[in-house]
């Protein structure tokens, strides 16, 4: 059996300085009622790894328009002025990877690895301050693997077990964060008694907090 939480009590284990995953392509898959309360407390100083920083207020965009996050790794800001603005100004730390770079980096982590090679980037700025490593006379780019303190993910559907089931899109960056953090918290829909092996895309081992989204 995994531990039901709410929503209040998962925001509370973040603490200063931590380093979060937070699954959502935009708001596809987001944990936003987790997010909600996150941003009610006086956590700072987060750096959060997500694929974007959403809209403005909204889920992921409330936690860098309330300034709780200090550095943020993505793979674009576009859709959110809030974050272009505090970037420019000087507020916040922003580090930019290719969408399929900065996924193999959450797999490396996940995955136990040492890293991943990528041609992605190379002549370009991206390769500055990496090291370079040739192969069969083609260049690569070494990325490191990516961790964090906490992933906060979302799951269309739980069972008591911290078994997951996604519909549609909403599964994305998700999956892939479940494995590199050292706390998973999970946002789900809804919850039931077990979900057929063959439905389980997250296994419950991955998952050590369950939310149960609830709605206003």
């Amino acid at each position: 059996m995994k531990k039901f939480i709410s929503a209040k009590e998962a925001a509370a284990l973040i603490k200063d300085n931590s380093t979060i995953m937070v699954g959502g392509f935009l708001s596809c898959g987001a944990p936003d009622k987790i997010i909600d309360e996150l941003v009610k407390t006086d956590v700072k100083n987060l750096t959060m790894i997500a694929n974007d920083t959403s809209t403005e207020h909204v889920d992921k965009g409330k936690l860098i328009e309330y300034g709780k996050v200090k550095k943020v790794i993505t793979t674009h800001i576009g859709t959110n002025p809030i974050t272009g603005k505090k970037m420019h100004d000087g507020e916040l730390e922003v580090e930019f990877y290719p969408m399929g770079t900065l996924v193999e980096k959450i797999h490396a982590k996940g995955s136990g690895l040492g890293g991943v090679l990528t041609p992605t980037g190379i002549g370009t700025i991206l390769e500055e301050g990496k090291k370079i490593v040739e192969i069969k006379g083609k260049k690569y780019i070494f990325e490191e693997p990516l961790g964090a303190d906490f992933a906060l993910i979302y799951g269309t559907k739980a069972d008591k077990y911290g078994n997951v089931k996604f519909e549609g899109t909403t599964r994305n960056f998700n999956t892939s964060m479940a494995t590199a953090a050292d706390v998973v918290i999970l946002q789900a829909d809804e919850i039931v008694e077990a979900i057929n092996p063959d439905e389980v895309v997250i296994p419950g081992i991955f998952i050590d907090y369950i939310v149960k989204r609830e709605e206003n």
